[in-house]
Protein backbone atom coordinates (compact mmCIF):
# COMPACT_ATOMS: atom_id res chain seq x y z
CA UNK A 1 0.00 0.00 0.00
CA UNK A 2 1.62 3.41 -0.81
CA UNK A 3 0.88 7.10 0.89
CA UNK A 4 -0.62 9.13 -1.54
CA UNK A 5 -1.07 13.23 -0.98
CA UNK A 6 -3.68 14.79 -3.13
CA UNK A 7 -2.74 18.51 -3.60
CA UNK A 8 -5.57 20.88 -4.77
CA UNK A 9 -4.22 24.60 -5.31
CA UNK A 10 -6.47 27.03 -4.27
CA UNK A 11 -6.99 31.01 -5.31
CA UNK A 12 -10.35 32.31 -3.98
CA UNK A 13 -12.82 29.30 -4.03
CA UNK A 14 -14.40 30.03 -0.45
CA UNK A 15 -17.62 28.91 -2.31
CA UNK A 16 -16.77 25.86 -3.66
CA UNK A 17 -13.79 24.51 -1.43
CA UNK A 18 -15.55 22.92 1.25
CA UNK A 19 -18.20 20.56 -1.06
CA UNK A 20 -15.37 19.80 -3.65
CA UNK A 21 -13.56 18.40 -0.24
CA UNK A 22 -16.62 16.37 0.69
CA UNK A 23 -17.35 15.10 -2.75
CA UNK A 24 -13.63 13.86 -2.90
CA UNK A 25 -13.46 12.19 0.50
CA UNK A 26 -16.86 10.60 -0.31
CA UNK A 27 -15.24 9.37 -3.36
CA UNK A 28 -11.71 7.87 -1.81
CA UNK A 29 -13.90 6.48 1.45
CA UNK A 30 -15.50 3.94 -0.82
CA UNK A 31 -12.34 2.16 -1.45
CA UNK A 32 -9.63 3.95 -2.38
CA UNK A 33 -6.83 1.09 -1.62
CA UNK A 34 -3.82 3.75 -0.90
CA UNK A 35 -3.03 5.93 2.32
CA UNK A 36 -4.29 8.95 1.61
CA UNK A 37 -3.84 12.62 2.65
CA UNK A 38 -6.02 15.72 0.65
CA UNK A 39 -3.72 18.89 0.81
CA UNK A 40 -5.55 22.48 0.35
CA UNK A 41 -2.89 24.71 -0.90
CA UNK A 42 -3.86 28.41 -0.73
CA UNK A 43 -2.45 30.62 -2.88
CA UNK A 44 -2.79 33.98 -1.35
CA UNK A 45 -6.50 33.98 -1.41
CA UNK A 46 -8.06 37.28 -0.61
CA UNK A 47 -11.53 36.11 0.77
CA UNK A 48 -12.23 33.11 2.96
CA UNK A 49 -10.74 30.84 1.44
CA UNK A 50 -7.92 29.79 3.87
CA UNK A 51 -10.16 29.69 7.03
CA UNK A 52 -11.77 27.33 4.83
CA UNK A 53 -9.28 25.12 4.79
CA UNK A 54 -7.92 25.27 7.91
CA UNK A 55 -11.48 24.34 9.43
CA UNK A 56 -11.49 20.79 6.98
CA UNK A 57 -8.06 20.51 8.47
CA UNK A 58 -8.99 20.97 11.99
CA UNK A 59 -12.74 19.05 11.33
CA UNK A 60 -10.97 16.07 9.65
CA UNK A 61 -7.50 14.10 10.09
CA UNK A 62 -7.42 13.16 6.06
CA UNK A 63 -7.29 17.02 5.60
CA UNK A 64 -4.37 19.25 5.49
CA UNK A 65 -4.05 23.30 5.19
CA UNK A 66 -0.94 24.80 3.11
CA UNK A 67 -0.72 28.53 3.03
CA UNK A 68 1.36 30.11 0.33
CA UNK A 69 1.60 33.51 0.27
CA UNK A 70 2.22 34.04 -3.01
CA UNK A 71 0.00 33.38 -6.28
CA UNK A 72 0.39 30.36 -8.64
CA UNK A 73 -0.47 26.77 -8.92
CA UNK A 74 2.96 25.79 -9.82
CA UNK A 75 4.09 27.57 -6.86
CA UNK A 76 1.24 25.51 -4.68
CA UNK A 77 2.70 22.42 -5.80
CA UNK A 78 6.45 22.75 -5.87
CA UNK A 79 5.60 24.06 -1.66
CA UNK A 80 3.32 20.70 -1.27
CA UNK A 81 5.73 18.43 -3.16
CA UNK A 82 8.55 18.81 -2.06
CA UNK A 83 8.08 18.73 1.57
CA UNK A 84 5.72 15.86 0.85
CA UNK A 85 6.63 12.52 2.83
CA UNK A 86 4.08 10.61 0.52
CA UNK A 87 4.86 8.01 -1.72
CA UNK A 88 3.28 9.50 -4.42
CA UNK A 89 2.17 13.19 -5.14
CA UNK A 90 -0.38 13.63 -7.01
CA UNK A 91 -3.03 17.02 -7.42
CA UNK A 92 -6.09 18.36 -8.85
CA UNK A 93 -8.47 21.14 -10.03
CA UNK A 94 -10.67 22.18 -7.10
CA UNK A 95 -13.44 22.36 -9.48
CA UNK A 96 -13.44 18.71 -9.95
CA UNK A 97 -13.92 19.32 -13.49
CA UNK A 98 -11.86 15.75 -14.26
CA UNK A 99 -14.21 12.20 -13.05
CA UNK A 100 -13.06 10.82 -10.02
CA UNK A 101 -13.36 8.08 -11.46
CA UNK A 102 -10.06 8.41 -13.43
CA UNK A 103 -8.05 9.04 -9.94
CA UNK A 104 -7.81 5.28 -8.99
CA UNK A 105 -5.98 4.07 -12.17
CA UNK A 106 -3.99 7.38 -12.23
CA UNK A 107 -2.44 6.32 -8.82
CA UNK A 108 -1.87 2.35 -9.52
CA UNK A 109 0.18 3.23 -12.60
CA UNK A 110 2.53 3.96 -10.22
CA UNK A 111 1.90 2.39 -7.34
CA UNK A 112 1.87 -0.88 -9.29
CA UNK A 113 2.90 -0.52 -13.29
CA UNK A 114 6.12 0.98 -12.90
CA UNK A 115 5.13 4.52 -14.10
CA UNK A 116 7.03 7.45 -12.46
CA UNK A 117 4.16 10.10 -14.00
CA UNK A 118 0.31 9.06 -14.54
CA UNK A 119 -1.58 12.08 -16.17
CA UNK A 120 -4.99 12.79 -17.17
CA UNK A 121 -5.57 13.86 -21.16
CA UNK A 122 -8.63 14.98 -22.80
CA UNK A 123 -6.97 14.64 -26.21
CA UNK A 124 -6.21 10.73 -25.43
CA UNK A 125 -8.40 8.32 -27.17
CA UNK A 126 -11.42 7.23 -24.85
CA UNK A 127 -11.63 10.70 -23.21
CA UNK A 128 -15.05 12.54 -23.02
CA UNK A 129 -14.88 15.70 -23.11
CA UNK A 130 -17.29 19.25 -22.37
CA UNK A 131 -15.98 22.13 -23.80
CA UNK A 132 -15.97 25.41 -25.78
CA UNK A 133 -14.47 24.97 -29.37
CA UNK A 134 -12.41 28.00 -28.48
CA UNK A 135 -11.07 26.34 -25.59
CA UNK A 136 -10.33 22.71 -28.07
CA UNK A 137 -8.69 24.43 -30.81
CA UNK A 138 -6.51 26.52 -28.05
CA UNK A 139 -5.82 23.20 -26.15
CA UNK A 140 -5.11 20.86 -29.37
CA UNK A 141 -3.67 23.48 -30.88
CA UNK A 142 -0.95 24.20 -27.48
CA UNK A 143 -0.10 19.93 -27.75
CA UNK A 144 0.93 20.12 -31.36
CA UNK A 145 3.34 22.75 -30.75
CA UNK A 146 5.00 21.03 -27.77
CA UNK A 147 5.29 18.27 -29.73
CA UNK A 148 6.28 19.87 -32.87
CA UNK A 149 9.41 21.73 -30.71
CA UNK A 150 10.28 18.67 -28.39
CA UNK A 151 9.05 15.46 -30.65
CA UNK A 152 7.12 14.21 -26.87
CA UNK A 153 4.78 11.62 -26.96
CA UNK A 154 2.57 12.69 -24.22
CA UNK A 155 -0.98 14.34 -25.64
CA UNK A 156 -2.41 16.48 -22.94
CA UNK A 157 -0.12 18.77 -21.00
CA UNK A 158 -2.35 21.28 -19.31
CA UNK A 159 -4.84 19.10 -17.95
CA UNK A 160 -5.21 19.61 -14.21
CA UNK A 161 -5.28 16.02 -12.89
CA UNK A 162 -1.83 14.52 -12.73
CA UNK A 163 0.17 12.26 -10.12
CA UNK A 164 4.05 11.74 -9.83
CA UNK A 165 6.36 9.42 -8.13
CA UNK A 166 8.30 10.97 -5.09
CA UNK A 167 11.78 10.27 -6.63
CA UNK A 168 10.89 12.22 -10.06
CA UNK A 169 9.57 14.88 -8.44
CA UNK A 170 12.63 15.57 -6.08
CA UNK A 171 14.51 14.92 -8.92
CA UNK A 172 12.32 16.94 -11.62
CA UNK A 173 10.73 19.69 -9.46
CA UNK A 174 14.03 21.53 -8.43
CA UNK A 175 14.65 22.49 -12.30
CA UNK A 176 11.37 23.55 -13.22
CA UNK A 177 11.57 27.34 -13.50
CA UNK A 178 7.87 28.23 -14.08
CA UNK A 179 5.32 28.81 -10.60
CA UNK A 180 2.12 29.24 -12.55
CA UNK A 181 0.23 27.65 -15.39
CA UNK A 182 3.50 26.36 -17.18
CA UNK A 183 4.67 24.78 -14.23
CA UNK A 184 3.07 21.32 -15.59
CA UNK A 185 4.51 21.32 -19.79
CA UNK A 186 7.70 22.14 -17.86
CA UNK A 187 7.22 18.91 -15.95
CA UNK A 188 6.29 16.65 -18.67
CA UNK A 189 8.62 17.85 -21.03
CA UNK A 190 11.98 17.43 -18.13
CA UNK A 191 9.84 13.86 -17.49
CA UNK A 192 10.39 12.42 -21.09
CA UNK A 193 13.40 14.09 -21.60
CA UNK A 194 14.95 12.48 -18.59
CA UNK A 195 13.19 8.66 -19.79
CA UNK A 196 10.73 8.74 -17.08
CA UNK A 197 7.82 6.72 -18.08
CA UNK A 198 4.56 8.36 -18.41
CA UNK A 199 1.11 6.97 -18.85
CA UNK A 200 -2.16 8.82 -20.12
CA UNK A 201 -5.35 8.04 -18.74
CA UNK A 202 -8.60 8.88 -20.58
CA UNK A 203 -11.00 10.94 -18.82
CA UNK A 204 -13.94 12.64 -18.90
CA UNK A 205 -13.73 15.98 -18.31
CA UNK A 206 -16.76 18.99 -18.34
CA UNK A 207 -15.59 22.75 -18.65
CA UNK A 208 -15.96 24.79 -15.06
CA UNK A 209 -17.55 28.15 -16.96
CA UNK A 210 -16.17 29.72 -13.88
CA UNK A 211 -12.53 28.89 -14.40
CA UNK A 212 -10.04 31.14 -12.67
CA UNK A 213 -7.98 31.00 -15.86
CA UNK A 214 -7.02 34.04 -17.90
CA UNK A 215 -6.52 32.19 -21.25
CA UNK A 216 -4.84 35.32 -23.19
CA UNK A 217 -2.21 35.43 -19.98
CA UNK A 218 -1.64 31.95 -19.93
CA UNK A 219 -1.37 31.44 -23.83
CA UNK A 220 1.51 33.95 -23.87
CA UNK A 221 3.14 32.51 -20.54
CA UNK A 222 2.96 28.65 -22.37
CA UNK A 223 4.50 30.03 -25.27
CA UNK A 224 6.91 31.55 -23.88
CA UNK A 225 8.08 28.80 -21.72
CA UNK A 226 8.66 26.70 -24.50
CA UNK A 227 10.75 29.07 -26.28
CA UNK A 228 13.02 29.19 -22.67
CA UNK A 229 12.90 25.48 -22.67
CA UNK A 230 13.91 25.29 -26.52
CA UNK A 231 16.92 27.81 -25.68
CA UNK A 232 18.12 26.13 -22.37
CA UNK A 233 17.48 22.59 -22.82
CA UNK A 234 17.68 22.14 -18.93
CA UNK A 235 17.30 18.62 -19.20
CA UNK A 236 20.91 18.11 -21.04
CA UNK A 237 22.78 15.34 -18.81
CA UNK A 238 19.50 14.35 -16.76
CA UNK A 239 18.71 10.71 -16.65
CA UNK A 240 16.15 8.35 -14.77
CA UNK A 241 17.60 6.72 -12.16
CA UNK A 242 16.84 3.23 -11.94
Amino acid sequence: MASVDIVIPVYNEEHVLADSVGTLRKFLAQGFPHQYRIVVADNASTDGTLAVAQRLAKKQTDVASLHIPQKGRGRALRAAWLTSPADILSYMDVDLSTDLAAFPPLIEAIASEGYDVAIGSRLARGADIRRSLRREAISRGYNVMIKGLFLTRFSDAQCGFKAVSRRAVQELVPLIENNEWFFDTELLILAEKARYPIKEIPVRWLEDPDTRVNVPKTVWEDVRGLLRLRLKRPWRGLQRVA
